[in-house]
């Protein structure tokens, strides 16, 4: 069975080139962080991300009782974190077409500090998606598949990238032509890669560096 190792400065971004040499999704793949990156002092001691990815055997997909395990651990964790912030709101789990959120809510009347937790173009949700990761990762041992989710934030934002991922997937079967999308962070590309690896006929690839790496989707077999 085939198998790639690859750094990069964030575990996201090893992962997302493995997936790419593997010409896989992520739902597709086992993956195992070997090391967490380190960011060093004055650029001294600095590390990559090193992780580990295959294709997954058929049925190796993390159980419903695995999914519940990383939520109860991941919601935990933003409990405690919310309630050192002095912020009031409520945690929840939830399995929403077969993906496993724990979903933060702030009480009625009350959610301007929600806005605070996901941040400008949602870079504060992002970081708390990291830390929730490394968490869940270092507690089951296994990758975390949790998203953390504010005001249905990432709900709404996948959908519109999942929109737009295939409204460009048909754009570049009809033309034959590859289309470049606007730089993203790794965790929307890596929904974008998801995305298009089931359209028939379109292949992706990431071009450039952060934070203007960008998704391309290319004509299969060009």
């Amino acid at each position: 069975m085939a198998e790639v190792e690859k750094s990069a400065p964030s575990v996201d971004e090893a992962i997302e080139a493995a997936l790419t040499e593997l010409g896989i999704a992520e739902k597709d793949a086992f993956i195992e962080v070997i090391k967490e990156p380190k960011a060093g002092m004055l650029g001294l001691g600095k590390q990559e991300a090193v992780v580990k990815v295959r294709p997954r055997r058929s049925g190796a997909d993390l159980s419903q009782e695995e999914l519940e395990e990383q939520a109860e651990v991941a919601a935990e964790f933003l409990e405690g974190l919310l309630e050192k912030m002095d912020i009031d709101a409520d945690v929840e789990t939830n399995l929403d077409e077969g993906r496993m959120y724990v979903e933060v809510w702030a009480p009625a009347g009350d959610e301007d500090e929600m806005g605070i937790l996901i941040g400008h173009h949602g870079a504060v949700i992002e970081s708390l998606q990291e830390l929730v990761r490394i968490v869940v990762s270092q507690a089951t041992g296994s990758r975390c598949m949790v998203t953390v989710d504010i005001e249905d934030y990432q709900k709404r934002h996948r959908s519109r990238l999942v929109s737009k991922a295939r409204d460009a997937a048909k754009r570049v079967q009809r033309s034959g032509n590859e289309e470049a999308l606007e730089p993203m962070s790794p965790y929307d590309r890596k929904i974008v890669h998801d995305v298009v690896a089931g359209i028939e006929g379109v292949d992706t690839e990431s071009e450039g560096e952060e934070p203007r790496r960008r998704v391309v989707l290319i004509p299969e077999n060009a």
